[in-house]
């Protein structure tokens, strides 16, 4: 991975527009949406948009590993993030291929290793969560080597940042049911990725990690979805030290936070937000007084009163 101070060069060279985003949902894309005909609550005639999701198979090698339920607009980094968080593709691995057949929905990662899961396959468990998220037993084991970076995240970069996502345009704001997560480097985001299921758009941002090998220790990772123990799992495995969602949280996902040292911020709306772990990381250096409510214009799923 690249170190911080070679990151930012690497994000500046990337970015020539002046926009933070390096990659941001395309709403208006017409692959991801379709219009459909309906009646509304007065049973008057109604056209929406919908989302589509497509099926989509992924090969290490020449072993299928799981079909995925997707949007379907970055196979590549899914896939490569996909193995990443299943503990299937190493850090270290070196990727000789990865191959997308449009036609058939297939995306095969080649790797100089060779590899076999079958065994691993069979251990699979389910977990909570949209799009039947999965998790092999040994992520845990997996967890137990890794140690977190120091960092910071002042409260300041927390508010703006949030209302720059808020208020980016998304698949979620013009069709709805889907999840958003976003990559982000103080009050800057980066990379916003959405899909049907959070863990989909999770492991497209550690793909997008890994091909351009960008560097983790001075990240910050915000999720539209609950900070569940795999949300927790995922983060910390790809070495981000700071999870931030407007969503709520599982007792495990905290409690996992907290072994791992990670800080955890969930109901992060407007001027509020709960920390629950890692607290320490948080430096208040923001006058609440400047900060406004969420408006109702860009009020999205758990947006709800804590009262």
């Amino acid at each position: 991975m690249l170190p911080p101070a070679l990151t930012f060069s690497y994000i500046k060279a990337m970015n020539s527009s002046g926009d933070d985003y390096l990659i941001r949902p395309n709403p208006l894309d017409p692959r991801l949406t379709e219009r459909v005909k309906g009646i509304d609550q007065t049973g008057g005639a109604i056209e929406t948009s919908v989302t589509v999701e497509r099926a989509l198979t992924i090969f290490l090698n020449s072993q299928e590993i799981v079909t995925a339920m997707t949007i379907n607009d970055h196979p590549e980094y899914l896939a490569l993030g996909y193995l990443l968080n299943q503990n299937m593709l190493k850090t270290t691995d070196v990727v000789t291929g990865v191959d997308y057949d449009e036609e058939i929905s297939v995306v095969v990662v080649r790797t100089k290793r060779k590899t076999n899961y079958e065994k691993k396959l069979k251990k699979k468990v389910q977990t909570s969560g949209c799009a039947q998220g999965t998790a092999f037993g040994d992520l845990l084991e997996a967890l137990e080597n890794v140690t977190l970076p120091a960092a910071e995240l002042r409260t300041s970069w927390l508010y703006t940042l949030t209302h720059k996502i808020n208020t980016t345009p998304s698949l979620y704001l013009e069709a709805g049911a889907i999840h958003g997560c976003v990559l982000a480097v103080k009050d800057r985001p980066l990379v916003y990725m959405e899909d049907v299921g959070r863990h989909n758009a999770v492991d497209k941002i550690a793909g997008w990690m890994f091909k351009h090998r960008v560097g983790a220790a001075d990240k910050i990772f915000y999720t539209t979805g609950r900070l569940t123990s795999e949300m927790v799992i995922k983060t910390v495995r790809m070495g981000i030290p700071i999870l931030i969602s407007r969503s709520g949280f599982t007792a495990w996902g905290v409690e996992l936070a907290r072994k791992a040292n990670l800080t955890l911020i969930g109901r992060a709306r407007g001027k509020r937000f709960i920390a629950l772990a890692g607290e320490d990381r948080i430096v208040f250096d923001q006058d609440l007084t400047y900060v406004n409510e969420e408006s109702a214009k860009h009020r999205r799923k758990a947006a709800v009163p804590d009262d």
